[in-house]
């Protein structure tokens, strides 16, 4: 744990000892917590069931979705963390670089950016992003990576649109030649197209219109339609938006309905854990 102060450390195994959890799985939960500004977390760890998240106000998923002991185990650690955090300096600080050093990252058949790491200014972008960890440039194209406000910043000639990258860890960038000419970036997720992230509206700028909501009730001169066969319903069950961007809480979301279909004897035991497993993959 030498990321950690001394404080930190005594926070971590104080709560290990008292939850009855390994030093490991508890600075685990302290680092996603801390990258979830101290109201949310991330993680995966195999003595908190895998994959899950947490959400200040008592929000928590697992993979064990239904082992109840262990959700409030971790609502109760992190909660403890989220404190902790706030009230003293847990992780020792990191120390700014002094110089930029350079270096060209490329993925797939695209060509690679010519990408400047460290702390440099980005001219020309927005000052609300803060300062970026790392930009880049090829052609007509610059982008920059903001991680402390978790955004990145593309400008292609002279527009500048900004993403919402979560938690992507990013570590290199490349732009397609010829066709679409569209922008990857690699993560801890794998590969991942720039135009699935999210993009976050300028400041000052109305939320885009969204499509009125259907209205389920038919019409009267409307028949209502059958309901699909139960031998259907894997065919049917809900599935998640494929591609790097979805959402980790649409994921658990679709687990826990496809637990309650399993519950009800409309999914067998094979197809459950099968469509399990393929939504947290998606993760």
């Amino acid at each position: 744990m030498a990321l950690l102060t001394p404080d930190g450390t005594r926070t971590v195994n104080d709560i290990a000892s008292r939850y009855g959890l390994s030093p490991d799985a508890v600075l685990t939960l302290l680092v996603a917590v801390n990258n979830g500004g101290g109201s949310q977390a991330q993680f995966s760890h195999p003595e908190l069931g895998g994959m899950g998240q947490w959400s200040m106000g008592g929000m928590v998923m697992v993979g064990d979705m239904f082992n109840n002991s262990l959700k409030f185990t971790v609502d109760q650690i992190c909660t403890e963390l989220s404190n902790a955090l706030a009230g003293g300096q847990l992780f020792k600080p990191v120390p700014r670089p002094t110089q930029m050093s350079s270096q060209s990252q490329s993925q797939g058949s695209g060509a690679s950016f010519s990408v400047q790491g460290g702390y440099g200014g980005g001219s020309g972008w927005p000052s609300e992003l803060g300062a970026p960890s790392s930009v880049g440039s090829q052609n007509n194209l610059r982008y920059a990576v903001f991680p402390n406000t978790r955004r990145l910043a593309i400008d292609l000639n002279g527009q500048i649109t900004v993403y919402d990258i979560g938690d992507h860890q990013i570590s290199g960038f490349s732009q397609q030649q010829g066709g679409d000419q569209s922008i990857t970036f690699t993560s801890q997720y794998g590969l991942v197209r720039v135009a699935d992230l999210p993009v976050v509206p300028a400041q000052g700028s109305a939320p885009a219109p969204q499509p009125p909501a259907a209205d389920p009730t038919p019409a009267a001169d409307e028949p209502t339609p059958e309901p699909a066969p139960a031998s259907k319903a894997a065919e049917t069950t809900p599935t998640a938006h494929k591609g790097a961007g979805a959402d980790s809480s649409e994921i658990f979301s679709l687990i826990e309905q496809l637990a309650s279909l399993h519950d009800k004897g409309i999914l067998t035991d094979a197809e459950f854990e099968t469509k399990k497993a393929e939504l947290l993959a998606r993760l």
